[in-house]
């Protein structure tokens, strides 16, 4: 399993909500949270199979930034 870490704009519980179904939809990824209390809106992703690019082009297609850290 691995754990990524990515720095995004996702800064409360509404755009938490609006990234969850893009995010769930994504194979490979087992558990994935935002920490919005913290400037960097730090996602983080544990994964079997999931890659980068999949992570980042589905948080892009629910309209957030995102960059891996």
């Amino acid at each position: 399993m691995n754990e990524l870490k990515f720095k995004t704009n996702i800064d409360c519980g509404g755009c938490v909500n609006a990234v969850t179904n893009y995010l769930n939809d994504v194979k490979g990824i087992l558990k994935w949270s935002v920490d919005t209390s913290i400037p960097e809106k730090i996602l983080t992703v544990e994964s079997d199979t999931a890659t980068d690019e999949e992570i980042i082009n589905a948080v892009k297609k629910a309209g957030f930034n995102i960059e891996k850290i």
